[in-house]
C-alpha cells in the first residue's frame, strides 16, 4: 500500500478521502486556496499546503502548484477526487511522468472518454448501445440540421468536451436547432476549449441510471450494480438511490455486463461510472458517457455493497488485490444519496454565505459526508456542495423514512439550502411510487 498520498482537491471529497487515508494509514496531506484555510479538510489533514488564491485556475486546476506541494511534501500518490483535475489526462501523464503513483484510469482512458464523440464510437464497436447521433462532430449549422432530419426530432445537443451536464440543449424543431448549436458552440469553446457539437436522440420520457466500475489491478474489470440518477435540475443531480427502481433483474444483468464491455474496451483500471439512459416505455438503454473518476454519489454504493471505494482505489493504484470477492458481489438494501447545496430550493439559485449554524443528523444508517462546520464561509467560488446526506435501509421504504426523518432533523443557518427540496421530494407521490424520470423535478416547481 502506499504511503502518503496527496488529495488534490477541496471541500467534502477532499475530507471524505483523508478519513480513509487515515483509517489505512497513510499520511494525508491536504492543498488548499486562500479561501480555504480553515475549512475541515485542512485541519484534518496529516500535511497542508496552500497552493494559491480563490481562484480555481490558480490554485486547485494550478498543476504546477500541485506538483511543486507532492514534491516538497515527500508524496508517494496523487488522488484527483472528482472536478478541477480529475479527469484530466495530461495532468494524469504529468504526474506519472513525475514519478508519482496516479490514483486513478491511465490517461489513455482518460482521453478516449473524454470526447462524447469518441466515447460513442468506441462503444458501439465493443457492441454496447448508444443512441442514435452523429459518429463526428457537425462541423457546422447546416451540418447538425442534415443530422438531426436522418435522427429525426427532437435531439440534444451536446459539447462533445462537456460533462457535469453542461454543454447541452434540446431542440423540437430546426429553427430550435440553429439557436441551440450556436449557443453550445460558443459554450463549449468558452469553457472546455474545443467547440466540437454532438448531436443525439433526444429522449423526453428518460431514466439516468450508471453503473459503478472498478478496474482491477489484475485487469480484470467487475460492476458494482447500478443507480439512479434521474432526480436532476439543469441536467445535473440532486439525488441518487441504489439499486434503480427502473431496472428488473433482467435488464441489471444486461446492463452491467455492457458497462464491463465498456470498461475491457479502453483497459479501464480504477474506480469510474458508465452512465445510461435507460427508456421506461421499451426497457432500452443507450450510453452517455464514462465518467473516468470516482463520482460524488458514490457512498450509496459503498452501502449496498459494503465497500469503501476510496480504499479499493487506492489497493489498485498499489498494485493490490480488492478487499472483495469480485466473483460473489452481493447487494444488500437500498440507499439513497442528497445533496445538500448552499441554493434556494425552489429556483436553485447559489446564496453562498457564513454557516451559523451546523447540526447533522445521526442514527443508524445515516451518514453525512460534509465539508463544512459551523463558522465556516461557503464562498462564491466553488460549486455549491456543501454535503451528501446518505440515508440506507433494508428496504426502500425504511430508506426513504430514515432520508424523511435525517432530513427533518439536519440544521443550517446562514447560506441558502435546498434541504426544503428534498423534504418535499420525499413526500412526492411520483418519486415515493419509484416511477419517475428526469422531469420530476420541473414537474415540482
Amino acid at each position: 500500500m502506499i504511503e502518503s498520498l496527496l488529495v488534490a482537491n477541496r471541500g467534502e471529497i477532499a475530507r471524505r478521502i483523508i478519513r480513509t487515508a487515515k483509517r489505512l494509514g497513510i499520511r494525508a496531506i491536504a492543498v488548499h486556496s486562500e479561501a480555504d484555510a480553515d475549512l475541515p479538510f485542512v485541519t484534518e489533514a496529516d500535511e497542508a499546503v496552500c497552493v494559491g488564491p480563490a481562484n480555481p485556475a490558480q490554485s486547485y486546476r494550478n498543476v504546477e502548484a500541485i506538483l511543486a506541494a507532492a514534491k516538497s511534501t515527500g508524496a508517494q500518490a496523487i488522488h484527483p477526487g472528482y472536478g478541477f483535475l480529475s479527469e484530466n489526462a495530461e495532468f494524469a501523464r504529468t504526474v506519472e511522468a513525475s514519478g508519482l503513483v496516479w490514483v486513478g484510469p491511465g490517461a489513455d482512458a482518460i482521453t478516449a472518454m473524454g470526447d462524447k464523440i469518441n466515447a460513442r464510437n468506441l462503444m458501439a464497436e465493443a457492441g454496447v448501445p448508444v443512441a442514435p447521433g452523429t459518429t463526428d462532430p457537425a462541423a457546422d449549422v447546416e451540418a447538425a440540421v442534415a443530422a438531426a432530419t436522418g435522427i429525426g426530432y427532437p435531439v440534444m445537443v451536446k459539447a462533445a468536451a462537456g460533462g457535469g451536464g453542461m454543454g447541452m440543449g434540446v431542440a423540437t424543431d430546426e429553427a430550435a436547432l440553429r439557436t441551440e448549436y450556436d449557443k453550445v458552440r460558443s459554450f463549449a469553446e468558452r469553457m472546455f476549449g474545443d467547440g466540437s457539437v454532438l448531436i443525439e436522440r433526444y429522449f423526453p420520457r428518460v431514466r439516468h441510471v450508471e453503473v459503478q466500475i472498478l478496474g482491477l489491478a489484475d485487469g480484470r474489470v467487475v460492476a458494482l450494480g447500478e443507480r439512479e440518477c434521474s432526480v436532476q435540475r439543469r441536467n445535473q443531480k440532486l439525488v441518487e438511490e441504489s439499486p434503480s427502481p427502473a431496472v428488473s433483474p433482467e435488464l441489471r444483468e444486461r446492463i452491467l455486463a455492457a458497462a464491463v464491455r465498456a470498461g475491457e474496451a479502453v483497459g479501464y483500471r480504477n474506480a469510474g461510472t458508465v452512465e445510461c439512459l435507460l427508456d421506461p416505455a421499451t426497457q432500452e438503454f443507450f450510453f452517455l458517457e464514462m465518467n473516468t473518476r470516482l463520482q460524488v454519489e458514490h457512498p450509496v454504493t459503498e452501502y449496498v455493497y459494503g465497500v469503501d471505494l476510496v480504499e479499493e482505489q487506492l489497493r489498485v493504484a498499489s498494485g493490490l488485490a480488492p478487499t472483495f470477492d469480485p466473483d460473489a458481489l452481493v447487494p444488500r438494501g437500498h440507499a439513497f444519496e442528497l445533496r445538500i447545496n448552499a441554493e434556494d430550493p425552489k429556483r436553485f439559485l447559489p446564496g453562498p454565505g457564513v454557516i451559523r449554524t451546523w447540526n447533522e443528523p445521526t442514527g443508524e444508517g445515516v451518514r453525512v459526508d460534509s465539508g463544512y462546520v459551523v463558522g465556516n464561509t461557503v464562498t462564491p467560488f466553488y460549486d455549491s456542495l456543501m454535503a451528501k446526506l446518505i440515508v440506507s435501509g433494508s428496504d426502500r421504504a425504511e430508506a426513504i423514512e430514515r432520508a424523511r426523518a435525517a432530513v427533518a432533523a439536519f440544521e443550517i443557518a446562514g447560506p441558502k439550502c435546498n434541504l426544503p427540496f428534498h423534504a418535499e421530494l420525499l413526500e412526492n407521490e411520483e418519486f415515493l411510487s419509484g416511477d419517475y424520470d428526469t422531469g420530476i423535478v420541473g414537474r415540482m416547481r
